[in-house]
């Protein structure tokens, strides 16, 4: 995060903050973008922005500068259209970017109420063990974990896949340190490369399908693209792993608790019933996705009832008679939710940024001047050096003119532009933390020409094939 200059940030805050509403524009007969409020609202958010890049070394958590620079952005918006007689506008602009949140917000929710489900059921510490034990080469093992990290991302989300196949590696591989950062180099980019080609494998891929612009099944013409980025780097990688085996597992196998392979059933009907209401009924998705949510409660309550699988009965807290304790609304409640008043920060204050005027000032420079396929390239590389919600929604809300090829571009690129740094994307700041001493940011920077050539061939493949 270092390298990062404040200039940098700033530019790319000026360029990248729009979540303005085309429906409001009736709204928009004010051009704040050089106005005083204009400015102090870029500067609080390049602040804010500036805090969470430097979040491992303040330990500052970075849902909170965002949701600080939110409620201060919208505050000069609101102040100033009441002082001008149109008390009301920035009242409709603020709840249609909040509505778009509370889609996204549930949506997630759900998915991570299963996947934390899911570990709690020990489900993925059995695949972990299952990969120990079996006593693969530093090779095998390299291409087993990023593959693996390629397909359940497109299903789990890539920050957790990610940590599952790191812990593989660091169970494996920790007396090789060169084992442990290549791998988790490779398992950075097959996670992002995965989510890329499903709508639920990253949350700009769940943007771009809720909003309608691409279909469903139209996400997995981006297979090709995504399989070129991922094994382009991982094959010219694997030439400089070290030879051998890392030696056998001998610990016990985690036994899956009763009803883990059931919710992993549930998960996959969760999810075809959020397509079905997309595609069938023309409803959000994520009104499906909370009728799953209720395949899982009433499921936990079968657990409960049931008094199955507890592993260890010593574990049952006093007073208690049920033999298993699964409890849905602790799954809940152990969710992600840094992450999800992060992503609300986020859409809020670059919402009240596009407001301001600046969304139309990035789409004429950026798909005016440089055209449509140079400025979905840059969107990749920035989402390397910034998060990529910004980024994605700022084109979403943008709408430039551009074909459907162009549209299934940006889903490719902003979705595995994160791979070029080990900062660029969740998966690799969470490796960063969970495999500290052996995967740097230095560490991955040394690869780093070796994923752009797979960025760069995707892109091409893509360009090519649809």
């Amino acid at each position: 995060m270092k390298p990062i200059s404040f200039l940098l940030l700033a530019v790319i805050a000026i360029l990248f903050p729009s979540m303005a509403l085309a429906s409001d524009a009736a709204h928009q007969s004010i051009d704040l973008t050089t106005h005083w409020i204009g400015y102090t609202a870029i500067a609080i958010f390049v602040f804010s922005y500036t805090l969470v890049i430097l979040e491992e070394q303040l330990h500052l958590r970075k849902s909170k500068p965002v949701l600080l620079a939110a409620g201060l952005i919208w505050i000069l918006i609101a102040a100033f259209y009441g002082s001008q007689g149109m008390p009301h506008a920035a009242e409709v602009a603020i709840r249609h970017n909040f509505l778009e949140y509370a889609e996204l917000f549930f949506f997630l929710l759900v998915a991570m109420t299963y996947i934390n489900a899911m570990l709690e059921r020990n489900v993925f510490d059995a695949l972990r063990d299952w990969l120990v034990q079996k006593g693969f080469s530093y090779k095998a093992l390299f291409w087993l974990t990023g593959i693996l990290a390629f397909f359940i991302s497109p299903i789990a989300d890539n920050l957790t896949t990610a940590l599952i196949m790191c812990a593989v590696v660091l169970a494996v591989g920790k007396d090789e340190p060169k084992f442990v950062a290549m791998s988790c180099v490779n398992i950075v980019v097959g996670a992002n490369a995965g989510g890329a080609f499903s709508p639920f494998g990253d949350i700009t891929t769940l943007m771009v399908w809720q909003k309608g612009i691409i279909q469903f099944t139209e996400f997995f013409s981006l297979f090709i693209p995504s399989v070129v980025n991922f094994v382009i780097p991982a094959f010219i990688m694997s030439f400089f792993l070290p030879s051998g085996s890392p030696k056998q597992g001998t610990g016990e196998m985690t036994q899956i608790k009763h009803g883990g392979l059931t919710i992993v059933g549930l998960f996959i009907l969760t999810i075809i019933t959020a397509v079905s209401f997309h595609n069938f009924l023309h409803l959000p998705p994520v009104f499906g996705m909370m009728l799953g949510l209720a395949y899982l409660k009433l499921f936990g309550y079968y657990i409960r009832r049931s008094g199955l699988g507890k592993l260890n009965t010593s574990d049952v807290p006093a007073g208690r008679t049920n033999p298993d304790n699964f409890d849905i609304f602790d799954k809940i409640a152990k969710s992600e939710w840094d992450t999800l008043f992060f992503f609300y920060g986020v859409i809020l204050a670059v919402g009240g940024l596009g407001f301001i005027g600046y969304l139309g000032l990035v789409s004429e420079f950026m798909y005016g001047q440089l055209g449509a396929t140079n400025a979905n390239i840059l969107v990749g590389i920035l989402s390397a050096i910034v998060d990529n919600i910004p980024v994605m929604f700022a084109v979403l809300t943008m709408q430039p003119e551009m074909s459907h090829t162009q549209w299934l571009l940006v889903t490719l690129t902003a979705g595995v532009g994160g791979s070029l740094l080990s900062i660029g994307s969740a998966a690799g700041v969470a490796l960063m933390g969970q495999a500290r001493g052996y995967y740097t940011f230095f560490s991955h920077l040394k690869w780093t020409p070796v994923i752009a050539i797979g960025y760069a061939a995707s892109i091409w493949v893509h360009l090519l094939l649809n």
